[in-house]
């Protein structure tokens, strides 16, 4: 296939906007400006000062014609936002703050990790419909209402130091219905007590909703993705920097010049190399998004850029007073040979204190003078080395360095003693590695970790295991689907959507996904090998099947939230007993499979009778469990088969809808405390046909499978 534009280059939209020197700035050039991302920097040395004073000239007048007053900076509830330079992006149900074997939320260690690696944290998006939402009816404000504990942990990350932002998605119109938008998120932010809202695929909120989100929490910080409107950085305090494309010398993010108290995040969600953005991001003075977990799909920080983070946020939060008000002189002069180098600077000075933030965009470490004379007087540190500035300076390849002079009777900066006993515990780490993470099956009945790439992870059984292990009614149904034993091979379809399929992710170094490359349909192919016959239960077990195993158990799963919350009394509706079962989740279906001496079958084992064209469906069609958990021990997903009647429209960020083919598969990304049971999911069971004797273990009797995610 071919497209229109190289997803591996950045799209015009995407990269910086020139700045014109010649004459006056006119008008239509100013107004022109006002729609850059970034302002291109100028090749030559010699053109700085004029490139300089037409971005000042340009915010003199923006300012003018917008009416700017910069009041929503003044808020004291929002003042944090100016120095909130680490946002995660936090998938609510990673395995850093949630533990699926204890059933809660452990905010301790994701804090934890992150302030080993990238030296903390200043605010967290929990993230929490997007990608499942679709899956049923549950509306955007359902995947957080509906989280038991969801208030506590936001209250023990503000008892952290961490603000909190929840997530709006507009684009949430086919789901059920309750209030509209601005009702809804106002009272939300309220309950919850968020600090701000990221407003997923909008670059600005309208005025009545910053009105009334003001009302219900005031001093709520907002965030647009991308690029932020020059007149409505009056009332955003915040903006998402996703997919800025710099120059190759670094300009400068035109909504931080406009106002300084404005946070922009960079990011480039599916990079693997994100030294660009850092360095963009110390040069300007603003923060940066870390986003290890991209919808379900793994693209963690290599170790250099952790530690360049780790560095560059230790002095932003140290020296944020002069970042936000000191002169700021972007591409300051500096020593012939440095930006030869490819090393820049930008100057921030105030009250006889001036430090310099450097990046060396090369690839071998500069060893010599940065600056384009060494102050005659005062006292020059270099801060990473922690101590009085020698002559040469290293400034790391594709790493920062940070200097700073002390005029002769200013006084010395009361975190400059901290910052020079503790910076030279973080050293530039040159390992710019992709740490790789593979997705291990964790099914019972799935391949052993061993035979897959990376360690075991541990997967402790539901408390009520015990209750089902006795069969009650056992060997398949007579109905069953027998596939038999042999090597096959499969076509499995599914849509490109940011979660990816199995392994690794779907846009690596891309910079936007786009149509058609998201979202078109795709195919893979599965190979493997059944040891022995398998028979997979006709249609769906049934809400009087799933009765009958409770009576015969006493059945109670270790997290009992949303357990058969559509039985009254703890029965179906009799209209109902045929009807598939549903709110169930994957140990409720493994206990139910292991009482009727079987298990779930896996994805593959699903296809295979599907094929045949003896299996059925229940009414109303549910989507199926399958036997394919997957940790890559951040995110857990399965894969769901067999499609629903439920159909959410409006929208193509939503889960797939309606009834599927065989063939057809989703990666389902599974939300704890009992959230993943719906009313859209159910299933079937499996049995392994041999006989009792063989009593196969999980790696014989399930096939181990080679798959193509890009087919």
């Amino acid at each position: 296939m071919t497209y229109a534009f190289d997803p591996l280059v950045p799209r015009p939209i995407d990269g910086p906007a020139d700045v014109p020197l010649d004459g006056e700035l006119t008008a239509e050039q100013s107004v022109a400006l006002d729609e850059a991302k970034i302002f291109a920097a100028p090749a030559s040395p010699a053109d700085r000062p004029a490139w300089r004073a037409r971005l000042a000239q340009w915010r003199d007048d923006a300012r003018a014609r917008h009416g700017y007053s910069g009041a929503a900076y003044d808020r004291p509830g929002a003042a944090w936002a100016a120095s909130c330079h680490t946002v995660a992006q936090v998938w609510l149900w990673d395995e850093l703050l949630y533990s699926f074997a204890e059933h809660r939320f452990t905010p301790h260690r994701l804090l934890d990790d992150a302030r080993a690696r990238f030296g903390g944290l200043d605010a967290v998006v929990l993230w929490h419909a997007y990608p499942v939402i679709g899956i049923d009816e549950r509306n955007q404000w359902d995947f957080y209402r509906d989280v038991p504990g969801l208030a506590d942990l936001v209250a023990t990350l503000h008892a952290e130091g961490v603000r909190v932002f929840v997530d709006y998605n507009p684009w949430d119109t086919g789901t059920r219905r309750g209030a509209d938008d601005v009702t809804e998120l106002a009272s939300l932010v309220a309950e919850l007590d968020a600090d701000g809202v990221f407003l997923d695929t909008l670059k600005k909120a309208e005025p009545e909703l910053v009105e009334r989100l003001e009302a219900a929490r005031p001093g709520l910080v907002l965030e647009g993705e991308s690029k932020l409107a020059t007149e409505r950085i009056e009332d955003h305090s915040s903006s998402w920097a996703q997919f800025f494309a710099d120059s190759h010398v670094p300009g400068v993010l035109r909504a931080h010049w406009y106002e300084r108290r404005h946070m922009q995040h960079h990011i480039r969600r599916w990079h693997r190399d994100h030294s660009g953005e850092l360095q963009s991001a110390w040069l300007n003075g603003v923060g940066v998004m870390v986003w290890e977990v991209v919808f379900g799909v793994w693209v963690g920080w290599s170790a250099r850029d952790a530690a360049t983070v780790r560095r560059m946020t230790t002095v932003q939060r140290a020296a944020a007073e002069l970042l936000q008000a000191g002169e700021w002189t972007p591409l300051d002069e500096l020593d012939a040979t440095a930006e030869d180098g490819g090393v820049y600077a930008s100057r921030w000075a105030a009250g006889g204190v001036t430090l310099w933030t450097v990046v060396n965009r090369g690839d071998d470490d500069h060893i010599g003078p940065v600056l384009s004379g060494r102050p005659a007087a005062g006292t020059l540190y270099d801060l990473f080395a922690g101590g009085v500035a020698g002559d040469p300076v290293t400034v790391p390849g594709r790493g920062i360095a940070a200097l700073l002079h002390v005029a002769p009777g200013a006084p010395e900066p009361g975190w400059l003693p901290e910052l020079l006993a503790t910076l030279p515990g973080m050293p530039h780490d040159p390992d710019a590695r992709f740490p790789h993470r593979l997705a291990v099956r964790l099914d019972p009945a799935g391949p052993t970790p061993s035979a897959l790439s990376g360690p075991p992870l541990p997967r402790l059984p539901s408390s009520a295991s015990s209750a089902s292990a006795a069969a009650g009614r056992p060997g398949p149904d007579p109905d069953a689907v027998v596939v038999p034993a042999g090597p096959y091979v499969l076509t499995v379809r599914h849509r490109a959507r940011e979660t990816g399929m199995y392994q690794g992710a779907p846009y690596v170094d891309e910079w936007k996904p786009l149509p058609p490359r998201l979202h078109d349909a795709r195919t893979l192919q599965r190979t493997g090998e059944l040891p022995g016959p398998v028979a997979v239960g006709a249609t769906e077990v049934t809400n009087a099947e799933f009765a009958e195993f409770l009576d015969a158990t006493g059945y109670a799963p270790a997290q009992p939230h949303r357990f058969l919350t559509h039985w009254t009394g703890g029965r179906p509706a009799p209209a109902d007993s045929d009807a598939p079962v549903t709110f169930v989740d994957l140990d409720d279906a493994r206990a139910y499979c292991a009482w009727r001496g079987g298990r779930l079958p896996t994805e593959d084992e699903w296809q295979l009778a599907g094929s045949t064209g003896g299996s059925g469906r229940g009414e109303p069609a549910v989507w199926n469990w399958t036997g394919s958990e997957h940790s890559d021990g951040r995110t857990r997903f399965v894969m769901l088969k067999g499609g629903s009647d439920f159909r959410a429209e409006g929208s193509d960020w939503y889960i797939e809808s309606g009834r599927r083919s065989p063939e057809y598969a989703v990666k389902f990304l599974l939300p704890g405390l009992g959230l993943a049971r719906g009313s859209t999911v159910g299933f079937r069971c499996a049995w392994d046909l041999r006989p009792a004797s063989a009593s196969p273990s999980p790696t014989d009797r399930t096939p181990m499978t080679k798959g193509d995610d890009h087919g």
